[in-house]
C-alpha cells in the first residue's frame, strides 16, 4: 500500500520543480520571436541581425591600400611613433567565429548577437590586447586586403580612421610582375584592377586621409606630418629612422619581406614601367588620383 504521506511529498516536489521551471523559462511571446535557424552545412542566423555591441578599441586606424602599393613600409615608420601601435598584417577578416550545433545561433540571438557580431567582438578584442601589450593609445591594421572589405570595417566600427595609400596602378602591376615566380599578366591586372576599385569606393564614402606611395617616398617627413596631424598626435623625428626600432619579423603573409624594407631606409619609389597598357578603367583611375596620363 502506497504511503499517502510519500505521495503528498511527492506531489510538492513535482509542483516546485514546475513552479522553479516557469521563473526561468522566457515567455511563450519571446520564444515564439527566435525561431530556430537552420542552414545547409550547420547552424545559421535566419536573417537575425545583432545590434552592434560596444567596442573596446572604438577608433581603429586601418590603411586601405592595394598590395604592393608600400604599406609596410608607412606601417614601420608608424610603428616607429611613441604612441602609434601598428603591427604586422592582422589578417582579421580571415578570423572566424564557427556556431557549432544547430541551438548555439539560437542561444547567442537571445544574447543579441549573431555569427558577424561574434566575429566582430573577437576582432575588436584582438586589437584591444595587442594595443593593451604596447602600451601605445592608437593601433593601426594594414592588411591590404581589408581594402576588400572595407564596408564590413566600417560597420563593425562606426568610428573607425581610415588611410588611403595610393600608388599608380601600373607601378603596382609591375611591382607584382616582378615578385612573382610565374607571373599571369591578365591575372594580375584583375587583381589590381579589384584593389583599385574598392580604393576608389572608400575614397567616395569615408572620410579617410590620402596619401600616396610616391610622395611617402619622395617627401616622408612632409607626409608623416599630415599623417600624424589626422590621428592627432605630435610628428616625432625618430618615425623616419624606422630601422632603429623593432618591428617584429619581416616574412611572407604578414607584410613586406624584401631587402628594400630591411634596409632601415625610406627608397625612392620605382615608377611605373611605361611598356605596359593599362586597361582603359585603371588609366580613369590613376587620372581620379591625380596621376599624369604618361
Amino acid at each position: 500500500m502506497r504511503d499517502p504521506r510519500m505521495s503528498a511529498i511527492g506531489k510538492g516536489l513535482r509542483r516546485r520543480g514546475r513552479l522553479m521551471a516557469e521563473a526561468v523559462r522566457p515567455p511563450r511571446r519571446a520564444l515564439d520571436a527566435v525561431p530556430s535557424p537552420r542552414g545547409p552545412g550547420g547552424p545559421a542566423d535566419g536573417g537575425y541581425t545583432a545590434p552592434p555591441a560596444p567596442r573596446l578599441v572604438e577608433s581603429p586606424v586601418f590603411v586601405l591600400s592595394s598590395v604592393r602599393s608600400g604599406s609596410t613600409l608607412l606601417r614601420v615608420l608608424l610603428n616607429s611613433h611613441s604612441q602609434i601601435r601598428a603591427p604586422h598584417e592582422m589578417h582579421l577578416r580571415t578570423v572566424h567565429v564557427h556556431l557549432s550545433r544547430d541551438f548555439t545561433a539560437d542561444a547567442m540571438r537571445a544574447l543579441e548577437l549573431d555569427r558577424t557580431e561574434l566575429e566582430h567582438a573577437l576582432w575588436d578584442r584582438l586589437l584591444h590586447l595587442e594595443l593593451t601589450r604596447s602600451g601605445k593609445r592608437i593601433i593601426v591594421d594594414k592588411t591590404p586586403p581589408n581594402t576588400l572589405v572595407w564596408p564590413r570595417l566600417h560597420r563593425c566600427w562606426p568610428h573607425a580612421r581610415y588611410i588611403l595609400l595610393l600608388r599608380h596602378p601600373g607601378a603596382v602591376i609591375a611591382s607584382l610582375t616582378n615578385r612573382r615566380t610565374d607571373p599571369d599578366p591578365a591575372g594580375i591586372t584583375a587583381e589590381v584592377l579589384d584593389y583599385s576599385e574598392k580604393l576608389e569606393e572608400a575614397r567616395q564614402n569615408l572620410d579617410a586621409h590620402v596619401i600616396t606611395y610616391e610622395a611617402l617616398t619622395a617627401d616622408p617627413e612632409s607626409t608623416t606630418r599630415g599623417i600624424c596631424g589626422y590621428l592627432g598626435v605630435p610628428w616625432e623625428a625618430a618615425m623616419l629612422d624606422y630601422g632603429a626600432q623593432d618591428h617584429g619579423t619581416f616574412r611572407p603573409q604578414l607584410g613586406d619581406w624584401s631587402e628594400t624594407i630591411r634596409s632601415g631606409r625610406v627608397q625612392p619609389a620605382r615608377t611605373a614601367d611605361p611598356s605596359v597598357e593599362l586597361p582603359p578603367r585603371l588609366r580613369q583611375l590613376a587620372r581620379a588620383w591625380g596621376y599624369p596620363e604618361d
